[in-house]
């Protein structure tokens, strides 16, 4: 890992213009890492350009530096491009011509970069770029350290998630030394809702079906329902979490319609089952505890698959 991160230090600095790229439809860990980098090369004089391939962002991340810098075109030309919480080729969006670092800690990542810098051990993408940052003796500014702490909040599930541990607090505990600004990232992160995602949710509850004796929760989001609600697709993952806190589910599966044709399967576990074995049936990945696919097919049938999937490895 060591001369991995000496290898990449000596591509940036070779480098004049770094494309940053954020993964499809991205979340606060994917966004945060990208701007905390941003900054970072910024301040080594490089010509930066930050890109992601969907063109509507979840306004949630607007509070996070750097957000206006946002494109969603990539540039004519580049020496070098860094991608980030990507944990295939896939979720680039796009095709590069350049190098690529990719920097990631799925446990499912492909190491599809011309380098890769993945922990696989990290709870968050920024917490990769964390380390990298303190192994490097680069100094966080509260504009770094801001993105940071949401990305890390973020995918630690506001730190309740399995892997916390005290590497976790201690790295909070240091970007809020450095001027992070936790009460923002939490207000918007956890505390701002639209209208919309709250009539979503209602519908979701409604229609909520509980297999396996009430270990299996599973909601169906049809293109119907976000047209009528308003919502955008990923409001919906907020139904998909408080699902898997009822008391006897083990395992929440989200399967929604896409506007472009087939399924997005999301799958969230209690870690008993490795839900992203299951996705990766699908042609997906993720985590032990939390996964995703995109596949073709019906809700249903899907939902069926996945099923007789789990009824073996949950019997």
């Amino acid at each position: 890992m060591a001369v991995m991160k000496h290898a990449i230090v000596e591509k940036i600095e070779q480098a004049r213009h770094i494309v940053l790229i954020v993964h499809v439809h991205p979340d606060a860990d994917a966004f945060g890492s990208a701007s905390a980098f941003y900054s970072y090369l910024l301040r080594q004089q490089k010509k930066v350009t930050l890109f992601c391939a969907t063109p509507q962002v979840d306004r949630r991340l607007a509070l996070l530096p750097w957000f206006d810098k946002l494109r969603h075109h990539l540039p004519r030309r580049a020496d070098l491009a860094v991608c980030f919480d990507c944990g295939s080729k896939e979720r680039l969006g796009m095709e590069l011509e350049c190098q690529l670092i990719n920097v990631d800690h799925h446990i499912s990542n492909t190491h599809f970069g011309t380098y890769n810098l993945v922990d696989i051990d990290a709870i968050s993408t920024t917490q990769v770029v964390y380390n990298f940052f303190r192994d490097h003796d680069i100094a966080i500014n509260a504009n770094m350290a801001t993105a940071l702490y949401a990305g890390l909040l973020d995918d630690s599930q506001q730190f309740l998630h399995t892997k916390t541990d005290v590497a976790v607090f201690e790295m909070a505990a240091e970007l809020l030394r450095c001027g992070a600004e936790s009460q923002c990232v939490v207000q918007a992160l956890f505390r701002t809702y639209s209208l919309a995602s709250l009539r979503l949710e209602g519908v979701l509850y409604k229609q909520l079906r509980l297999r396996h004796e009430g270990r299996v929760g599973v909601l169906h989001v049809h293109l119907q329902t976000l047209s009528h609600t308003g919502a955008v697709p990923e409001e919906a993952e907020i139904a998909l979490e408080k699902v898997q806190m009822l008391a006897t589910v083990e395992i929440s599966i989200l399967l929604r319609e896409r506007r472009q044709g087939g399924v997005k399967g999301s799958l969230r576990g209690d870690g008993s089952v490795n839900v992203a074995a299951v996705a990766a049936r699908f042609g997906g990945g993720g985590h032990r505890d939390a996964a995703g696919f995109i596949a073709d097919g019906t809700l249903c049938a899907l939902e069926e698959e996945i099923m007789n999937i789990l009824y073996e490895e949950m019997s």
